[in-house]
């Protein structure tokens, strides 16, 4: 699969599916998810899919701002993506019309020493279910962590992914 069709599906993996008829809750979440997309950071994915032998393994930076670019690991090398923050986020302006969500607060954790608020979310669309975890920074108030389950294949699919905020630099 080349990078260019890859992005959409990790982006829509790992960022929140926003939905329409979101409690408070989810829609503190899906301000933290924009807000992110907006930022520059580092993100670290796992992707497990029951049709492949080993999990994928994903990176991809975001060099914050409307125009910012975008950059995916792809085979061990860096390439700038077509998709910027601005399709990023037309696209989950679309899953807000297109889902349902609904989102609950659980508890408070730190995450790599950092401060944050834990929740879980479920999202509905008429192709899929979702649902996981999501660690949102108190300080920041983007997401640090997620975990999330999703049958928009073959099986379930897991999604595993960590973000950093420090140091974010383009790719040589």
């Amino acid at each position: 699969m080349t990078q260019t069709r890859l992005l959409p599906i990790i982006l829509l993996a790992i960022g929140l599916s926003s939905a329409a008829h979101a409690d408070d809750s989810c829609k503190l979440l899906f301000d933290a998810d924009k807000k992110m997309v907006l930022s520059p950071h580092h993100s670290f994915s796992t992707i497990t899919v029951p049709s492949h032998k080993a999990p994928r393994i994903s990176e991809s930076i975001f060099m914050g701002g409307m125009n910012g670019a975008v950059y995916i690991l792809s085979q061990g090398k860096w390439m700038r993506s077509n998709y910027g923050p601005d399709e990023v986020l037309k696209q989950k302006e679309e899953n807000i019309r297109d889902s349902k969500s609904s989102c609950r607060y659980l508890r408070d954790e730190a995450v790599n020493g950092e401060s944050a608020a834990v929740y879980s979310i479920h999202v509905e669309d008429e192709d899929s279910k979702s649902g996981g975890i999501i660690w949102l920074s108190k300080s920041k108030g983007m997401p640090l962590r997620e975990e999330l389950d999703s049958d928009i294949g073959p099986g379930q699919t897991h999604t595993a992914v960590r973000y950093d905020y420090s140091n974010v630099r383009a790719p040589m």
